[in-house]
């Protein structure tokens, strides 16, 4: 059983966090270890396996950036610890911002860090905005796997500007 399916909720990029909130609590009083404490062994170990599983998918859905890894890991288009070839025209921009965020901590210099941080921002609303109509309406047997490809791709840029981000 995958998380969707636990949550009883479409394969989604993009989840909507109220309704995944609602039904955490609704699943986690449903399954609370307590309430089996009268119960087999076995059925106990099934609870808390369950109890397990619904806190990891709640903490995965949360996070955008992990849900999008759970629905590609799920697809078999991305491995665990992947590495990820990055196109060169990305790492060469990327690597201009993380010197200029190296001289500007080395300076100590504020304002300069602070700019560096808007420019990183800026970066990560640019490589969305290719995949933003993706993510948002995806759908589970339309959107095909090249649009998953391109969200992929997002997945490993972002995932090094956090990193930039991070250190700034």
């Amino acid at each position: 059983m995958d998380y969707f399916e636990l949550f009883n909720i479409p394969v989604s990029l993009s989840v909507d966090k109220d309704s995944i909130k609602k039904k955490f609590y609704e699943l986690s009083r449903k399954y609370h270890p307590d309430f089996y404490s009268q119960a087999s062994e076995e059925e106990h170990a099934d609870v808390l396996e369950k109890s397990a599983m619904i806190n990891k998918a709640f903490k995965t859905f949360n996070d955008g950036g992990e849900t999008i890894k759970y629905v590609l890991q799920l697809k078999g288009l991305l491995e665990e610890e992947e590495k990820y070839q990055l196109p060169k025209d990305f790492l060469m921009e990327v690597m201009d911002v993380n010197e200029q965020l190296t001289d500007a901590k080395m300076a100590g210099d504020e304002t300069l860090l602070q700019s560096i941080k808007q420019e990183i921002a800026n970066l990560k609303i640019a490589i969305y905005e290719p995949v933003e109509s993706i993510v948002e309406h995806y759908k589970e047997g339309i959107t095909i796997q090249e649009e998953l490809l391109q969200v992929k791709e997002y997945y490993f840029k972002k995932k090094y500007l956090d990193r930039m981000e991070g250190q700034a």
